[in-house]
């Protein structure tokens, strides 16, 4: 792989240059300012004959293969330097995934094929994920990471601390420090592990979901437990383990409580009017639409101005996580005058331009805590926690809870309750502020 670009005539150019790849790894550049990745197969050769001359030749059979995946053509920032890196490896890892598949459909094996119980499960997990399409696929990763996680430390004794606005920068320091400390270790004790499929146990299993709930709050432990399920059903069909280890190991989802922190209104205010040094606008401008509008990164991430209808004050869109699976998949939010004002125009007029072009899960993550962390609001604040905030506070302003679920694009009531009880317990705080009786 080099990073030398030689254009083509097609606005094209190969990331590939080792002649034996098969297939070949290249991008293409877009009038947005982006490079599509692709992968190019070589499917052999067939006989013709020439309509021209009468003459037999050669013809090569080819495939592309475009992967969803984008790069900036010139990246200006940290953000998206570190983005072109993370999908430039994904991009890899399904180049060489592809490449497995070929051998074995053609060739009848597959490049270290091992008998089941010489497999590591954990490099089973690696070769999910890099072939994984859908857009989750950043939840299957840290599924496997977390499980890596449990197995080196299942007490936690090695997790990062939290750092919070609250603390003093010498403090702040110090939890750096011992943060990378726990850092390395975790990567050394993480070198050279292996997992064999026997032994993926119901009672290993068991130890693992109570990590999950001591480690998590909300329904973090509920979400990765369920990506790590989608894995070991893989490998069940896959024939990698005998049996499925999770079956009766289950972690209940409450879905009458809200876990996660939720912002008030004076602390969205806040959020807004609080900017930083080297901020990326677009992380800004995204989280404080979701913050009104409760949408998920998942979908935020995605809207082009073809979602928006100007003449209407609207925005339409189809839930990437209920799509083809729901029938209120599909949404409609009512924007006004400032969301409008987010939003903004398409350049060009080009309506199939992303409005919110955000870098990865990750990186937004880690912008999102500085920022909160600036605001000197001492809360853990998630990007999920911008949906859970938009319909606790539509509910305290008095909306209707059938306005609200549509909005959030609930299927019924039943998620939408959950706000119902913090919209109480705010009341109940805001009663206990009041100053003490004496009489």
């Amino acid at each position: 792989m080099a990073n030398r670009k030689n254009f083509r005539a097609d606005n094209t150019y190969m990331i590939s240059t080792d002649s034996t790849d098969n297939p070949k790894l290249g991008a293409k550049v877009l009038s947005d300012g982006r490079e599509s990745l692709f992968l190019d197969f070589y499917l052999g050769y067939s006989m013709a004959v020439s309509s021209k001359t009468g003459k037999e030749y050669k013809r090569v059979n080819n495939k592309r293969e475009f992967l969803s995946l984008y790069l900036w053509q010139a990246p200006r920032t940290p953000l998206e330097r570190q983005q072109n890196k993370e999908t430039l490896d994904l991009a890899k890892k399904i180049r060489y995934e592809r490449g497995q598949e070929l051998l074995e459909n053609q060739e009848g094996y597959r490049i270290g094929k091992q008998k089941k119980e010489e497999v590591n499960y954990l490099d089973f997990m690696a070769d999910y994920h890099a072939s994984y399409t859908k857009k989750d696929a950043n939840q299957i990763r840290r599924a496997r990471t977390v499980f890596i996680d449990f197995l080196i430390d299942p007490k936690g004794k090695l997790l990062p601390e939290k750092i919070t606005g609250s603390m003093t920068e010498e403090e702040k320091e110090a939890v750096r420090k011992s943060n990378a400390k726990k850092e390395a270790q975790r990567e050394k004790k993480a070198q050279g592990l292996v997992v064999r499929p026997q032994q993926l146990t119901k009672d290993l299993m068991k130890a693992f979901t109570e990590y999950l709930i001591n480690r998590f709050t909300g329904e973090g432990a509920h979400t990765v437990y369920g990506r790590f399920k989608k894995m070991i059903l893989a490998a069940l069909d896959k024939d990698i383990i005998a049996k499925n280890p999770c079956r009766g190991v289950s972690i209940k989802k409450d879905y009458g409580q809200l876990k996660k922190e939720i912002l008030s209104q004076e602390e969205i205010v806040l959020l807004a009017n609080t900017h930083y040094e080297k901020e990326n606008p677009d992380i800004h401008r995204a989280f404080i639409f979701c913050l009104y509008c409760g949408l998920r990164w998942c979908d935020v991430k995605d809207l082009t101005y073809a979602n928006v209808d100007y003449s209407n004050k609207l925005l339409k869109f189809e839930q990437s996580k209920t799509k083809a699976h729901s029938a209120a998949s599909g949404v409609v939010i009512p924007l006004n005058d400032g969301l409008l004002h987010l939003i903004g125009q398409p350049k060009d007029g080009n309506r199939n331009q992303i409005i919110f072009p955000l870098p990865s899960h990750t990186m937004c993550l880690k912008a999102l805590r500085h920022w909160v962390a600036r605001a000197g609001i001492q809360k853990h604040i998630t990007w999920h926690c911008a949906r859970h905030s938009c319909g606790t506070n539509l509910l305290s302003n008095g909306a209707n809870i059938k306005t609200v679920a549509s909005i959030l694009g609930h299927s019924g009531l039943a998620h939408t309750e959950k706000y119902t009880r913090a919209v109480d317990s705010l009341k109940q705080a805001a009663i206990d502020s009041m100053p003490p009786l004496d009489i």
